[in-house]
């Protein structure tokens, strides 16, 4: 009876041994996986904030009745698109969005924001 006892002890530490490395090893390949693409950036950051609010907005005018359903669906396909091509810049750029990039983002946006105050 100890016998089994101090083997199924021994069982339950080598399949915890086990399974400590894959642990580890998944999150190593998450911190890669957020220092390659870093949605933190302050560019990125700003621009992504800037679309959130957008939506928030959308939801308040669409709520409050001063959009229509297909309006607040075409801001929020516009928002969509934004939010794609952001994704595509910093895909080609190690996570990072230029400055360049960024004005040309915020310009987009502040075309959607006028049609949300219309």
């Amino acid at each position: 009876m100890i016998r089994n006892l101090i083997i199924a002890t021994a069982l339950a530490g080598l399949s915890i041994a086990a399974i400590a490395p894959v642990t580890a090893s998944a999150a190593t390949t998450t911190k890669k996986h957020e220092s390659r693409w870093d949605r933190h950036h302050p560019r990125r950051d700003e621009v992504n904030d800037r679309l959130a609010n957008q939506r928030k907005r959308i939801r308040d005018e669409r709520k409050e009745g001063d959009l229509s359903k297909s309006q607040a669906q075409t801001l929020r396909k516009d928002d969509h698109q934004i939010r794609q091509e952001e994704r595509d810049m910093a895909s080609q750029n190690h996570g990072h969005i230029t400055k360049s990039e960024q004005k040309t983002l915020n310009q987009q946006e502040n075309a959607v924001s006028k049609k949300i105050g219309e």
